[in-house]
């Protein structure tokens, strides 16, 4: 169904800073002290539409507009409709709100039993452990507390967190996010993982982290050892549009990868972004070049301001549909919905089955053929009853 992705062009570089020079550019402290985050930053390499210049003035009040220079090269600064551009430039839609749109789309406050803890599943929780990103997403979920645009007074406690998974035995499962957990320090993070790595039952330990999409340059060998010494530590990062996936984010999760990290991606369905099968189809497999395994595609949460980035749930299944069959089944990511109020994630799929009887389970393949398979319900239960293996 679609034709083989030969492009070489996994842009990297230093771009508008080519006069920088590469010992600098490289160093992620100098990535973040370089961001920009006002509209002259912005205007001294690129015009900003009128739409984008008056959302970029309200950006204080809703989420803090900040791009490293590294991701600020990937956007074309001539296409208003650039995807990359699209996430993370504000736009005057931002203050436009719909009824069905919530500061806490998700309830994950109603769901936090203490403060940087949120646990909704039975054995897993989310460990809020910083507020901050290297650039923030126009569509994010926690744009409440992210930043502290809002004044939400979100003030990240490790012990706290800490002593409420110590006291449930029942969490063997932590997911650490935030904010984004790759920008504190490795003193940090060695801190933090340790601890948790102390916790008996404590089983799986995740981050969640766009720092290798927005600051590869974070992704050194000391963060690396970091990992070696905790792991395995899995992570899932965020990539949207192939045009993200560069030279040094492959390297970057090369890294991570030798460093005994498993990778996955998660991906937001963005309109004008990546809501068409030919788009996700370049994505999932340029990530599966660098390692990193399609695990979620998700329908844009119900955030404030969020309407104009919001595509139809249908074009996710209209994506599913495409890919499955006509590519491996592992750059096949799960699409879902995280259900408004607190529901948890609820998956999506288009219908193969077409019906289920007492004899028989009727469905469709990826060509939309029919097949038929039989369930033997005329042998009796019991005749299968003092049965041997044969070995």
């Amino acid at each position: 169904m679609f034709p083989q992705d030969h492009s070489k062009n996994w842009h990297s570089g230093q771009g508008h800073w080519a006069h920088i020079p590469p010992q600098e550019w490289n160093r992620w402290v100098w990535q973040l002290q370089h961001r920009l985050k006002t509209v002259d930053e912005i205007e001294h390499y690129m015009h900003l539409t009128p739409e984008e210049k008056a959302g970029c003035y309200f950006a204080d009040k809703k989420l803090a507009l900040a791009i490293t220079p590294y991701f600020f090269n990937l956007i074309d600064v001539n296409d208003p409709d650039d995807p990359v551009r699209r996430q993370v430039i504000p736009r005057i839609e931002e203050t436009h709100t719909s009824p069905e749109e919530l500061l806490d789309p998700v309830g994950e406050d109603s769901s936090s039993p203490t403060e940087g803890i949120v646990h909704r599943y039975p054995d897993r929780v989310l460990f809020l452990v910083t507020d901050r990103c290297a650039s923030y997403c126009r569509y994010c979920t926690r744009s409440r507390l992210v930043s502290n645009a809002q004044d939400y007074n979100f003030h990240p406690e490790f012990e706290n967190g800490l002593r409420y998974i110590e006291n449930h035995p029942e969490v063997r499962d932590v997911l650490l996010s935030g904010g984004d957990p790759l920008l504190l320090s490795d003193h940090k993070l060695d801190y933090l993982l340790g601890r948790l790595r102390a916790i008996p039952h404590v089983e799986f330990i995740r981050i969640g982290s766009r720092i290798p999409v927005f600051l590869p340059q974070r992704i050194t060998e000391s963060l690396c050892n970091v990992f070696r010494k905790h792991g395995p530590i899995w992570m899932s990062i965020h990539v949207n549009h192939p045009n993200e996936c560069t030279q040094d984010l492959r390297a970057a999760c090369e890294r991570l990868a030798f460093a005994g990290v498993p990778l996955g991606n998660q991906s937001v369905l963005l309109r004008g972004v990546n809501d068409d099968p030919e788009t996700m189809r370049r994505l999932v497999h340029r990530l599966l070049m660098m390692r990193v395994r399609p695990y979620y595609l998700y329908q844009c949460d119900l955030i404030t301001g969020s309407a104009h980035l919001r595509a139809h749930p249908q074009k996710g299944l209209e994506i599913i549909r495409a890919l499955r069959g006509h590519t491996t089944g592992y750059a096949l990511p799960q699409f879902v919905i995280d259900a408004p109020g607190g529901g948890g994630k609820v998956p999506l799929n288009p219908d193969y089955v077409t019906g289920i009887t007492e004899t028989e389970v009727i469905m469709r393949n990826f060509e939309g053929k029919e097949y038929r398979y039989p369930i033997n319900s005329a042998i009796p239960e019991e005749a299968f009853s003092g049965a041997q293996c044969i070995y």
